[in-house]
Order: structure tokens, then sequence, then C-alpha cells
């Protein structure tokens, strides 16, 4: 990636952050995209460059994710595919920079922003694409490396389907859980579960 497209992603990556902070903090309706352009120090026409709406910057981050988990399954084909699976997981939904360079002050109350944020019917369509796109993507790289053919054969499709199933679980889980249950715990959990069923054909 040049010097550039690396400017551009991180401007993108800072947007969807702040769009999901400020969301989280204060509720959908109450933010603005000057609000959110605002906290990442550019204008309203570079958030519309970036993205067509405050969910589709919400739901980026989400699928920016799930993204670097197909191009992490590409980048290990040496390991084992479920080892594989399972790092690139891990590794994709641990802290970043972003979350890094804006801590959460109170958890208890970032995790209640956070249910009452995934449960806005705005962000509904937008999670469905991004988690289409995301599946098909994390299917063709396993594909890739089993040497499937994603025309006729189920098993990358079935793969991508279980990994994706095991972050929403996961991730639908710690929010219910109180205190809440880690995510990387869960993640690692259902992830060996899914796998100890689902072997390398």
């Amino acid at each position: 990636m040049g010097l550039r497209e690396r400017k551009k992603a991180e401007t993108r990556a800072a947007l969807s952050w702040a769009a999901v902070r400020l969301t989280v903090e204060r509720g959908l309706d109450n933010v603005k995209v000057e609000d959110i352009a605002d906290a990442v120090g550019v204008s309203p026409r570079t958030f519309n460059n970036y993205f067509s709406s405050k969910a589709e910057a919400i739901v980026f981050r989400h699928l920016d994710r799930c993204l670097g988990v197909a191009e992490a399954l590409r980048e290990r084909s040496a390991e084992p595919l479920w080892d594989a699976i399972t790092h690139a997981v891990l590794t994709r939904f641990g802290p970043d920079a972003q979350s890094a360079a804006h801590p959460v002050a109170d958890a208890a109350q970032w995790t209640a922003g956070v249910r009452v944020m995934v449960a806005e019917p705005a962000l509904r369509g937008e999670m469905l694409r991004a988690g289409a796109l995301a599946e098909a993507e994390i299917a063709a790289a396993v594909a890739e490396r089993t040497g499937g053919d994603l025309d006729h054969d189920l098993y990358p499709h079935l793969v991508a389907s279980a990994v994706m199933a095991a972050v929403n679980t996961a991730i639908a889980h710690h929010l219910r859980t109180d205190p809440p249950v880690p995510v990387d715990r869960l993640l690692t959990d259902a992830l060996a579960r899914i796998a100890a069923g689902l072997s390398t054909p």
C-alpha cells in the first residue's frame, strides 16, 4: 500500500471509529455528520467522500475487521486452516490503533451504549450488507487455501458462514453478559467448538 492509499485508509478508519464512539456516547439521533468529521479534523465533504451515511460509517469498522480476517488467511497459508482462522480473528478483533488512542473511561457505560447502538434499526441493513461482503471474501480465502471451487464446493461457504456466526455470536454474548465475558475468550471458545466438528477436507 502506497503512502496515499495508507493515508486514505487511516482517514476512513478514523471516521468510522469516531462515528462509533460518538454514537455510543450520545445515541445515533444525537450525532451529526459534522460531529464525526470535526472529531477527526476533516470537513463534512471529506466524510461524504468516504461514506454515504452515518450507518455505513459505523458498520465499516466491523466490516474492515472481518475483511481483515480474509486477508490474514491469505497471508498465513502455511498454518493449518483452523489455527490460521483463530489467529486471524483474534488479531483483527483485538485492540487497534483507534481504540488505543481513545481508551474507554467507563467500561460498563460503554457496553451499555454499544447495546443501544447495535439495536438501532437504521444499522440493520448495513450490517446485513457488511456480513454478506465479509462472508464472501472469507469464503474466497478459504477456497484458495483448500483448493476448493467457490461455484461448486460447499465447504468454503460453510466455513465462512461459521466464522461469521462465531464472531457475531461471541460479540452478542459479550454484550448480554454481566459482567461482560471478554470477547477474545468467547471467540477462542466458539472457534474451537466449530473447528472440532468442521475439519479441513
